[in-house]
């Protein structure tokens, strides 16, 4: 069963629900107020027959007087369908009967009723036929019930016209109810229709496209698309990078490897070789190797820095000690680069601890201090790294005094593989920001960098303090 037409079947039931409710208590409403006006009237009637009585029972009445009475009765009988009217004395004995209706029996116990209660009515009457009875006292003849019956014809014929009214009413708002509902549905799933549409045009080599129903929307079915255009520029951001880094990667990969099979294929080339060519080569062979396992452990790197953050264990670190082991490891690779540690004036021992992996923190500071020495190398200057708190953050900034870099190469420093121009002479791969980017988003910190051409760079690593992830 399709959306529109479960709607339109759930919005008609409960419309018609709500109208027949509506008409029943109409129909009951309408019902109960003409047998409360009917009763009234009988009632009244019951006072007419009972003056009537008794002024004819008078003994100065003349005969003519009391045939006048009778034919008052009689033409007051002819005014409603089927109507009696009967008198009973102290004794519940039938002393007069006047009507149409047939001579029908009423309970002695409803008599003794009516004489407690003063009126009553019989509550056994069906087919809009009723009867009341009221006590009526007089001073000559004592206490007399008077009985008064008749049909109800016109609330019979009125409540079958409001009937067929409402039945008919009912009909027709149904269908025109129908109509509405499967226009209206149709309509409210018409933006879902034209998102299906888009949503068909989108494949996996062109996710530029997005869906024009969030656009000016605030519904929850413009919510939806912005939803899903958010996710589509994810898509499309990991897509474009996995591109990027598969073409960067094999450009990468196949340098040293292209350089490891030529040597190897020139050595080859000569049957004989004196012992300082084949150190030659091997030493070669051997630079093209490390560079190659460099770059595959780079690689291994990024990909354990896209894992899920769950899967890496965390604790709490001290920045202070892995930056004293990063600074040793640094002078190993690099023993002619000077590099001046500053700690700042900090009362707490435990003040620069963070909570993440320790072996992944100190991976980023090694990239960052090794591209620092890599590229001061050839101006001889100095590396520093400071450790500060700044607010609730702590922060390393690591300042170089190499070329530094254009405001265009600021703008992809992040990319994997890149390199900047004024720093293509200097052996790397283009892969320790990008991983150290990672790196510090897995524990919930950041990476800036800041350069001008031949004022060197300037790179800051915040983590919040004690960071729960």
């Amino acid at each position: 069963m399709s959306i529109r037409l479960r709607l339109a079947l759930q919005f008609g039931f409960i419309l018609a629900v709500t109208l027949l409710l509506f008409a029943l208590a109409i129909y009951v409403v309408t019902l109960q107020s003409h047998r409360t006006l009917f009763t009234q009237m009988l009632f009244k009637r019951t006072l007419v027959v009972g003056h009537a009585y008794a002024d004819g029972q008078d003994n100065e009445a003349t005969a003519d007087q009391q045939a006048s009475y009778r034919r008052y009765l009689r033409q007051l009988y002819r005014t409603l369908p089927d109507e009696e009217g009967r008198v009973y004395d102290a004794r519940n004995r039938l002393v007069f009967r006047e009507g149409q209706g047939p001579a029908k029996p009423v309970p002695l116990a409803w008599l003794e009723e009516v004489r407690r209660s003063g009126k009553a009515v019989l509550e056994t009457e069906s087919n809009y036929h009723e009867t009341v009875g009221l006590l009526y006292h007089d001073a000559r003849l004592g206490p007399l019930v008077v009985v008064a019956s008749s049909v109800d014809e016109d609330s019979r014929e009125q409540l079958a016209q409001l009937r067929e009214l409402l039945a008919f009413g009912l009909l027709a708002a149904l269908g025109v109810m129908a109509i509405g509902n499967w226009i209206f549905a149709g309509q409210a799933l018409s933006p879902l229709r034209r998102m299906v549409q888009e949503v068909d045009g989108i494949t996996a080599t062109d996710l530029s496209q997005r869906l024009t129903q969030a656009e000016g929307s605030n519904d929850e079915i413009g919510r939806l698309a912005q939803r899903f255009n958010v996710l589509l520029d994810r898509l499309e951001t990991s897509f474009v990078g996995q591109r990027t880094f598969v073409r960067d990667a094999s450009h990468e990969l196949r340098t040293p490897l292209t350089a490891l099979i030529g040597e190897l294929e020139v050595a080859l080339l000569q049957a004989e070789r004196s012992p300082a060519e084949y150190r030659r080569v091997l030493q070669s062979t051997l630079d093209s190797s490390r560079q190659l396992n460099s770059l595959t452990n780079g690689l291994l790197q990024i990909a354990r820095a896209s894992d899920d953050t769950s899967q890496v264990p965390m604790g709490l670190v001290r920045l202070d000690e892995l930056l004293l082991q990063v600074h040793e490891q640094i002078l190993r690779r690099h023993p002619t680069c000077r590099v001046d540690l500053d700690f700042g004036e900090v009362d707490d021992a435990t003040a620069f601890t963070v909570r993440g992996n320790g072996a992944l923190i100190q991976s980023a500071m090694l990239n960052v201090l090794d591209n620092a020495c890599k590229f001061s190398a050839g101006n001889s200057g100095t590396v520093t790294a400071k450790l500060a708190l700044v607010g609730s953050r702590i922060t390393l900034l690591v300042s170089d005094e190499g070329p530094g870099l254009s405001p265009d190469d600021l703008q992809h420093v992040f990319v994997p593989f890149f390199r900047a121009a004024s720093v293509r002479t200097v052996p790397g791969h283009g892969i320790g920001l990008p991983l150290t980017a990672r790196l510090m988003a897995l524990h919930g910190g950041t990476v800036r960098v800041e350069s001008e051409i031949g004022r060197g760079a300037q790179v800051w690593l915040e983590w919040p303090q004690r960071a729960r992830l």
